[in-house]
């Protein structure tokens, strides 16, 4: 596993260590003001679905392995509703910020 203190791209660090953490407003920091993202290929709500997905339910990522520059993970990832499952991440970064993720499993 890698720590979340050591992925390279500091927007998808600050990302998940704000899921990781639980952290709704390091969350929402994290993100562009116009973030979109995307669930096995459908694209979702990312309020509605962090809410259901991340928050409520105690998600939690533990990275595997990390490609393009950081912006592609697999990890392990789970929650209280759908337990562990490997999932594949790909993120966009502008101006520091993470404006889209697109996340399914892998």
């Amino acid at each position: 596993m890698i720590p979340a203190e050591q992925l390279s791209e500091p927007a998808v660090r600050a990302l998940v260590d704000a899921i990781n953490a639980n952290d709704v407003d390091a969350f929402r920091a994290a993100l562009t003001p116009d973030a979109t993202m995307s669930d096995d290929g459908s694209d979702r709500d990312l309020r509605q679905w962090a809410d259901r997905e991340i928050f409520s339910s105690n998600g939690h990522m533990d990275v595997e392995s990390e490609a393009d520059g950081g912006r592609s993970l697999v990890a392990r990832y789970r929650n209280d509703t759908w337990g562990e499952m490997r999932t594949a991440w790909r993120f966009d970064v502008r101006d520091g910020k993470v404006s889209r993720f697109e996340t399914g499993q892998a």
